[in-house]
């Protein structure tokens, strides 16, 4: 259950420039009231029908008393553009432009002319450089135009929670890691607050935790969870014990924002200190919407946040980790799945994956890495235990990623493919994706754009909202998984 993300009500506010019908307008906004209420969209119709400045500070002021956090403003005719581009400066949420179609009136007292309105709309919003969502083709009929606000609303909430979000760190990126180096401008520029805490802070406050009352409830349900024979009851105190203090960390750390997500740092010291691995809990906490990156990854912790909030379920945070070699490729891919070699990877990471997005033969085991690290050759593992491992479940899935750059500049990348019905016959929580054209997405966006080595991974494909979601926040630079009959500007045209 998602419990880290808002909740969305929207407002829909009519406008109309006043030589035109304000009955028009009216009688258009309340068809599409009564098509969301029919697709019980969470839409509130606002009365008051703005044509002028004052009705402006009205419609704000209904938004904020019927607690709307988004809102969408509706041409129903022409349209008056400065109050109309103004409710997007003085309402504090997102803002969705539309434009009404004609055909439900006659073409002389029945046009409305919003088609035209929507271009100074627009022009005015940048002339004010004023953020509004406008939908790929803003211009429709009452039908057209709740469908455009039910794909509004997952942007939406991503917006929202990302001007509301607190990342909260412990430790500094591993050296080994700089692939993770998370220049803070860009978080602020996003809306996003920080707090980076000690490792030693989150000992101690894990230490205080000790006894806590509440650890064998959060024990019988990571029992009811993972099912008999597939936990290490002897680790799971430990395990709750972290749960609760992270979760109580978030509850008296973030501040004035809503919501949280966290970026830790889980190796080399913290499984010696702590006396296990972090990453079933860090699943845990994201299928609740609250994002556990790992290795101090801040900007992969607000990426997962960001899949959280658009699809509404559990995302994951994965290595782009290993070509799929060709004995495997040609077993079980190669005439069955209409991939080349190179469209394929496996995407790893120790355990953090949600146990919902796994197959069923997943369960709590070791670290191998970390055993070979950390613990004497030959031993039974001890501390490095606690990840989730398995194979990741097949279907559809978004690989994406919001990044800020050493130069300060917030780039992004998408992807839509599948993790395929494929044994991967290795270790961690671990699959094989496959993505039309990932070998020259891989070279041209991941490589030639310098992303690091983590993508989030939300379990659908939802790469068109993800897109808008990117656009609204000011990314300028969003790369994609090109099609062959359009080369990237670094590909070699001979290669």
């Amino acid at each position: 259950m998602m419990t880290n993300i808002p909740e969305v009500k929207i407002g829909l506010v009519a406008v109309s420039r006043d030589c035109f019908p304000i009955q028009l307008s009216e009688k258009r906004r309340a068809a599409i009231a009564a098509k969301c209420a029919e697709q019980k969209l969470p839409v509130t119709e606002i009365k008051v029908t703005v044509e002028n400045e004052l009705d402006m500070c009205k419609a704000v002021e209904a938004l904020k008393a019927e607690g709307c956090n988004a809102a969408v403003v509706f041409l129903g005719n022409f349209g008056p553009e400065t109050p109309e581009t103004l409710i997007a400066k003085y309402f504090d949420g997102p803002v969705m432009f539309a434009a009404a179609a004609e055909g439900d009136g006659d073409m002389i007292n029945g046009r409305g002319d919003a088609y035209c309105g929507m271009l100074n709309c627009s022009y005015n919003l940048g002339m004010r450089h004023l953020k509004g969502y406008i939908p790929e083709y803003p211009v429709g009929t009452a039908c057209d135009i709740t469908k455009m606000i039910a794909d509004f609303i997952p942007i939406a909430r991503a917006v929202i929670g990302v001007r509301n979000l607190k990342i909260i760190t412990f430790g500094p990126r591993p050296q080994d890691f700089f692939a993770c180096n998370a220049p803070i401008k860009g978080l602020y520029e996003l809306g996003v607050e920080i707090e980076e805490n000690s490792e030693l802070d989150l000992l101690v406050a894990y230490k205080e935790h000790a006894d806590d009352p509440r650890i064998p409830e959060v024990c019988a349900d990571m029992r009811k969870e993972m099912g008999e024979g597939r936990y290490y009851e002897d680790m799971l105190v430990r395990m709750a014990q972290f749960e609760l203090t992270l979760l109580d960390w978030a509850e008296k750390h973030k501040g004035a924002r809503q919501y949280v997500a966290f970026a830790d740092k889980c190796w080399p010291a913290f499984p010696s200190q702590f006396g296990f691995e972090p990453c079933y809990v860090n699943s845990r906490l994201a299928s609740r919407g609250i994002p556990v990156s790992c290795e101090v990854d801040i900007y992969g912790a607000l990426s997962e946040y960001i899949g959280a909030c658009v699809t509404g379920d559990a995302v994951t945070l994965l290595d782009i980790n290993n070509s799929v070699p060709q004995y495997i490729y040609d077993e079980e891919i190669k005439g069955k799945f209409d991939y080349r070699l190179t469209d394929t990877f496996m995407g790893f990471h120790c355990g953090n994956t949600p146990e919902c997005k796994m197959c069923d033969t997943r369960a709590i085991k070791y670290q191998l890495i970390q055993h070979r690290l950390l613990e004497p050759a030959g031993s039974d593992p001890d501390f490095t235990r606690g990840t989730l491992e398995g194979d990741i479940a097949p279907g559809e899935i978004t690989f994406y990623r919001l990044q800020c750059d050493s130069e300060g500049v917030v780039r992004a990348y998408i992807a839509e493919g599948e993790v395929l019905p494929v044994g991967t016959r290795s270790f961690g929580g671990i699959g094989i994706f496959a993505i039309p054209e990932m070998g020259r997405f891989y070279r041209h966006v991941l490589v030639q754009k310098r992303y690091p080595h983590h993508g989030a991974v939300a379990f659908a494909h939802c790469a068109k909202t993800m897109f808008e979601v990117f656009k609204f926040l000011g990314v300028q630079d969003i790369g994609w998984n090109q099609p062959k009959s359009l080369p990237y500007p670094t590909e070699n045209p001979w290669a």
